[in-house]
């Protein structure tokens, strides 16, 4: 994949015109961010893409869950917004070096998706104490959410003095990174594990030099979606074009 490609202004890519749009259809469900519309994916289901396809469907705003490929097509609703960073041009704020210095004892360590006890243990009390009502399991969320073969999939495991604290489940290649979900111990909420899970991965891109690190939706206003754009500069995806934010 080319970076004029990935840039480009919201026309299909040479990958994309191969017929793969003719695969999707659009679905109506309840919004998974609590909006008062009904959402409405544009989605389609795969069971192999390149990493060159895969990088064009993230450039056109797309994500994916499992192995569907999706973007949010909600009628008189806008707030999804894709988000991304040019992880070369990437600064930190104040507040991020005070994260960062505060977890110089996590342990960082990068693996293949596994499903273990201990990631599932983790990811079960994250989603008890976040979501109540108890919409999924964490069972649930590796078989339908994380593994998949449409992408190339890792994780990103945090430790301290050999605890779990959290975990990135990411989609990586050379040239782009998809951070896919991240969960992490709620008794550690003091330490910003949020933001330190941006912040080490943006590191790694920076490292190994990959261009591009797409973080999801963006959604002004929202608890848990708006402290992306706390990452500057970054790229939000409006009209069908990357714009950068200072």
């Amino acid at each position: 994949m080319t970076g004029r490609e990935n840039e480009g202004s919201g026309g299909w890519s040479g990958t994309m015109t191969g017929g793969l749009e003719r695969f999707f259809i659009h679905v109506a469900s309840e919004c998974p961010y609590d909006m008062a519309t009904n959402a409405v994916y544009h989605q389609a289901i795969f069971g192999q893409l390149s990493d060159e396809a895969m990088g064009d469907f993230l450039g056109r705003g797309y994500r994916r869950n499992g192995n569907c490929i999706y973007t949010m097509h909600c009628r008189n609703c806008g707030l999804c917004v894709p988000i991304r960073l040019r992880p070369e041009n990437f600064r930190l704020n104040r507040n991020q070096r005070r994260v960062w210095k505060k977890n110089q004892d996590v342990v960082v360590e990068i693996a293949p998706l596994t499903m273990s006890r201990e990631n599932v243990a983790l990811l079960q009390r994250f989603l008890t104490t976040r979501f109540p009502e108890g919409r999924s399991s964490a069972e649930n969320y590796y078989a339908e959410f994380f593994i998949t073969s449409i992408a190339r999939c890792f994780e990103i495991r945090y430790r301290v003095a050999g605890e779990l604290l959290g975990v990135g489940i990411v989609d990586a290649t050379p040239v782009w990174m998809n951070a896919v979900y991240f969960f992490f111990d709620p008794a550690q909420g003091w330490r910003s594990p949020g933001t330190l899970n941006i912040l080490t991965l943006n590191h790694i891109c920076q490292t190994q030099k990959i261009g591009y690190l797409y973080l999801g939706y963006w959604i002004d206003g929202h608890a848990s979606m708006s402290y992306k754009s706390a990452f500057r500069p970054h790229e939000l995806l409006i009209d069908g074009a990357w714009q950068q934010r200072q």
